[in-house]
C-alpha cells in the first residue's frame, strides 16, 4: 500500500506537469514543470523524502528498459539516420561526456558544501 501512495504522489505531480505545459505558452516538456514541481516541493517541506523515496528508487532502477521502445524505434528510422549517423553519433557521444562532467562537478560541490556544513 506503501507504494502505491507514493506512486499516486509522483503521478499527481506529473500531472501538475501536464496541467502547467497546457497553460504555460514557453516551449518546457510537461516532465520538465514536473520535476521542478516534485524540486519545490521537496525543497519548501510541502513533501518529504520519505513519502517517495522507496517508489522513487524503484522507478531509477527500471528506468533502463523504458528507453528499449525509442532504440526499437531508431531501428525503423534507420532509412532516414543512414546518411548522418556520424554526426549524430558524435553529437551524442559528446553531450554524454558533458553532462557526465558537469553532472561530477555539481556533484562535487554539494559534497564540499555538505562537508563544510558538518565539520562547523
Amino acid at each position: 500500500m506503501k507504494f502505491l501512495r507514493q506512486f499516486c504522489i509522483i503521478l499527481f505531480i506529473s500531472f501538475l506537469g501536464e496541467l502547467l505545459h497546457s497553460i504555460m505558452p514557453l516551449p518546457v516538456p510537461a516532465s520538465v514543470y514536473g520535476l521542478a514541481l516534485m524540486l519545490l516541493c521537496l525543497c519548501t517541506g510541502i513533501l518529504k523524502q520519505e513519502q517517495v523515496s522507496e517508489t522513487a528508487d524503484f522507478l531509477i532502477e527500471i528506468m533502463p528498459v523504458m528507453f528499449i521502445p525509442a532504440a526499437a524505434g531508431l531501428l525503423d528510422s534507420w532509412p532516414v539516420l543512414q546518411p548522418i549517423w556520424l554526426p549524430v553519433i558524435f553529437i551524442t557521444v559528446l553531450t554524454t561526456i558533458l553532462v557526465m562532467a558537469v553532472t561530477g562537478q555539481v556533484t562535487q560541490h554539494i559534497r564540499r558544501k555538505e562537508n563544510k556544513k558538518e565539520n562547523e
